[in-house]
């Protein structure tokens, strides 16, 4: 059975930085394209960043050029690394494959707050 398992989240002053990662089991993570999601309070939950099993990677704009998603195929675990994060990028913050697998993990809280 595949286990997602999201860890790294926190409380971040405006302008500081995060890493996020995301643990898989129960399958090989070299075969799986993966992404990262994120669901505020009251929205839907949107795709951050995408990474395909080769490696090449797509943001959404509110990411683009503020975080770097990259993979350790050796360690089964995924990451984002988010940089001059702002209020607006709060939210809970998922991993899944693409296409999703139907289970999700519990998510990790990103808060940034001054």
């Amino acid at each position: 059975q595949v286990q997602l398992v999201e860890s790294g989240g926190g409380l971040v002053q405006p302008g500081g930085s995060l890493r996020l990662s995301c643990t898989v089991s129960g399958i090989f993570l070299g075969i799986l394209s993966m992404a990262w999601y994120r669901q505020a309070p009251g929205k839907q939950r949107e795709l951050v960043a995408f990474i395909r099993s080769g490696g090449g990677t797509n943001y959404a704009d509110s990411a683009q050029g503020r975080f770097t998603i990259s993979r350790d195929d050796n360690k089964n675990t995924m990451y984002l690394q988010m940089n001059s994060l702002k209020p607006e990028d709060t939210a809970v913050y998922y991993c899944n494959a693409v296409p999703n697998y139907s289970y999700w993990g519990q998510g990790t809280q990103v808060t940034v707050s001054s």
